[in-house]
C-alpha cells in the first residue's frame, strides 16, 4: 500500500511533534474519583520519507509502542537520569530491532524513519495522552547531549 493509502485508510492527520496520527481508543475509566483523565488511550503513529522525524518531546505518561511495519524507526531516548540510548523498531530481531518499546514518563524521546517508505506503530499511553501533558524540547534543554545524539538539531522542532 502507498503512503497516501495508509494515511487515507487510517484517517491520519499531522501531529505537532512530526509524523501523522489518529487516536483510536480512549478508556471510559478515569484515573480516580473526580478525575477527568482516562486510564489509557491509544493512537496510530506514522513516519514517512516526507515527514520522517518525530521531534524530541517528553510526556507525563508511560507509553508502550507496538511496531506494525514497513520501515525501521530509530528512537533516541534520554531518561530523567540523563542516560542516552537508541532503540530501533523493526522486524529484524536478529539485528536487535524490537517489536515493542516502553518509554517511561519523563523520558525525552525522538523518532526517525531510517529505512523504508514509512514506519507505522501504535502507542498505548497510560494514563491517557493529553497535549497539555507533552513538552516539546528546545535545543538548550538537550544541549548537554549534543555530542551523543547525531544531528541533534534536526530532531528538535
Amino acid at each position: 500500500m502507498s503512503v497516501e493509502g495508509v494515511i487515507s485508510e487510517l484517517g491520519l492527520e499531522k501531529h505537532i511533534e512530526g509524523g501523522y496520527y489518529r487516536r483510536t481508543f480512549c478508556s471510559s475509566r478515569k484515573m480516580g474519583a473526580g478525575s477527568k483523565q482516562a486510564m489509557a488511550s491509544s493512537i496510530y503513529y506514522l513516519l514517512t520519507q516526507d515527514n520522517p522525524v518525530g521531534h524530541f518531546h517528553k510526556n507525563k505518561s508511560d507509553i508502550l509502542h507496538f511496531y506494525h511495519g514497513d520501515g525501521v524507526i530509530r528512537y533516541h531516548l534520554i531518561t530523567e537520569r540523563g542516560e542516552y540510548t537508541q532503540v530501533e523498531m523493526g522486524r529484524d530481531l536478529k539485528q536487535g530491532q524490537q517489536l515493542q518499546l516502553l518509554v517511561e514518563s519523563g523520558t525525552w524521546k525522538a523518532s526517525e524513519l531510517v529505512a523504508g517508505n514509512f514506519g507505522l506503530i501504535s502507542e498505548v499511553v497510560i494514563p491517557e495522552f493529553r497535549f497539555e501533558d507533552m513538552t516539546l524540547a528546545t535545543f538548550d534543554q538537550l544541549k548537554p547531549w549534543k555530542d551523543k545524539v547525531a544531528n541533534l538539531s534536526r530532531l528538535i522542532r
